[in-house]
C-alpha cells in the first residue's frame, strides 16, 4: 500500500514530558527505521537520543533499527525509564491501602 515511485508517508515522534516533536516525512519504502530516524532531523534536535540506548517503535510495538515500516506507520522513539513501572504500581497501592 505505498505511494508512488515507491515513497511512503511516516512520522517520527519523540515525546518529552512536556513537549511531542512529530515530523512528517515522504521516505523510500525500502528505507530502515534507522535511516528514517536520521533523515527526520531529530537526531541533531535531541543530542539525548542514542540509538544504541534508546528503544524504538512502530505504534507502540518494539521494532528494531534495520526494520522497515509501510505507508502511514509512526515511528516512536522512546525514552529511557526513570522508574520500574511495577515499583510505582506497588507504592501507589501501599499508599491506597494507607488512606482507607
Amino acid at each position: 500500500m505505498s505511494s508512488d515511485n515507491g515513497m511512503i508517508h511516516v512520522e517520527v515522534v519523540y515525546a518529552l514530558p512536556h513537549e511531542q516533536r512529530v515530523v512528517k516525512l515522504v521516505v523510500k519504502s525500502d528505507m530502515t527505521v534507522e535511516e528514517i530516524i536520521q533523515k527526520s532531523g531529530l537526531l541533531e534536535m535531541y543530542p539525548e537520543i542514542d540509538l544504541k540506548v534508546n528503544k524504538v517503535g512502530v505504534y507502540s510495538r518494539n521494532v528494531k533499527l534495520d526494520a522497515t515500516v509501510r505507508d502511514h506507520d509512526r515511528i516512536e522513539i522512546y525514552r529511557p525509564l526513570i522508574a520500574d513501572p511495577k515499583e510505582i504500581r506497588r507504592k501507589r497501592a501501599e499508599q491506597a491501602k494507607q488512606a482507607h
